[in-house]
């Protein structure tokens, strides 16, 4: 709902040209006012009571938006058809990498479309991505100073698009501005609930076990003599007993870098072994340090762009060797007498 909401607004400043963003957050959990005000005198203002109250707002600022920027773009006009969705398409040219492009590739997608060519309609739709729109209206709410604001919808960018490693970056330098520091953890994009912080000890992250089981939908169950856990997960059977390196997967012995152990009456294990052994894939964000778990095709597109992103560094790095060479041997042959 909020993401919906910010989306417009970033919408609207783009737009408008020059603006100046105030995110505000007022009274208790129940009431929030949010105002932007542009260059166009635009105000836009939500007093939310309640969770229906929300979604009623965000859909009537959603569709002034719309109507807004198909005003703005037909020139104030008001004719219907291909004269209206020409003047769209003229001003989706210079606003398609911007939060602007997504309301009206959408006005476009949904109120013209049988004036669309099937490669216009596949332009289109490759610009309406909620996931990129929210991430830009977080770097304009973390240039207007409110960095919680930013964060809170970074978050929401991360959800939209789980498997995109650069957001979860961004997200973890945005809560580090907002001393929110230490070891951050993802399970398939959300924050899960846990007592005891990830930490890392001789070069491993241990995490939770009881909430990184629960994040991946498996069942949890704790042996108090043998002073064991055991998570179970499609067909999948993996105990660690505290304090022991030693591990069983479906019975069999795997050794550990770290034993388990327990920390505040919770118990927390090394977090690639018990996600690997669970069939998630596993990123770690160094800059930020940030633990990404993905399971099902979020873990598929993360290793895919993980395989590009090292193939890309060693084009660039046999790229760069080759021109180093380049340069000494044309050095040396200059200096020959």
């Amino acid at each position: 709902m909020k993401k919906q909401l910010l989306m417009l607004l970033a919408a609207t400043l783009v737009f408008s040209g020059s603006a100046s963003a105030v995110y505000a957050k007022q009274g208790g959990a129940s009431a929030k006012e949010t105002t932007v005000t542009t260059s166009a005198d635009v105000t836009v203002t939500a007093e939310l009571e309640d969770e229906a109250a929300v979604d009623t707002e965000v859909e009537a600022e959603a569709e002034a938006g719309a109507q807004a920027a198909e005003a703005t773009a037909e020139g104030g006009g008001k004719d219907k058809g291909s004269k209206g969705s020409n003047g769209l398409l003229k001003a989706i040219e210079n606003t398609k990498d911007k939060p602007a492009g997504t309301v009206i590739a959408n006005l476009l997608l949904t109120k013209y479309a049988a004036s669309l060519t099937p490669e216009l309609k596949a332009q289109l739709e490759a610009i309406v991505e909620p996931a990129d729109a929210l991430t830009q209206a977080a770097d304009l709410l973390e240039e207007q100073g409110d960095v919680e604001a930013a964060a809170e919808v970074q978050a929401e960018a991360v959800k939209a698009d789980v498997a995109n490693i650069d957001f979860y970056k961004k997200l973890g330098k945005l809560y580090n501005k907002l001393n929110k520091t230490g070891v951050k953890l993802y399970v398939n994009g959300e924050h899960p609930n846990f007592e005891v912080a990830p930490f890392i000890r001789n070069g491993s992250t241990l995490v939770p076990f009881r909430a990184i089981a629960e994040s991946l939908q498996a069942e949890v169950s704790w042996n108090p003599e043998e002073r064991s856990v055991t998570v179970t997960r499609d067909g999948i059977s993996v105990k660690l007993v505290i304090g022991s390196t030693t591990a069983y997967v479906n019975g069999k012995e795997v050794s550990l870098e770290v034993p388990s152990e327990i920390v505040d009456g919770s118990t927390v294990v090394p977090v690639r072994f018990i996600s690997e052994a669970l069939q998630a894939a596993v990123v770690w964000e160094p800059e930020t340090k940030s633990v990404v778990i993905l399971d099902g095709e979020a873990a598929v597109d993360a290793e895919a762009a993980a395989e590009a992103a090292t193939d890309a560094a060693a084009d660039t790095a046999a790229t760069e060797a080759g021109t180093e060479t380049t340069v000494v041997t044309t050095t040396e042959t200059t200096v020959q007498p």
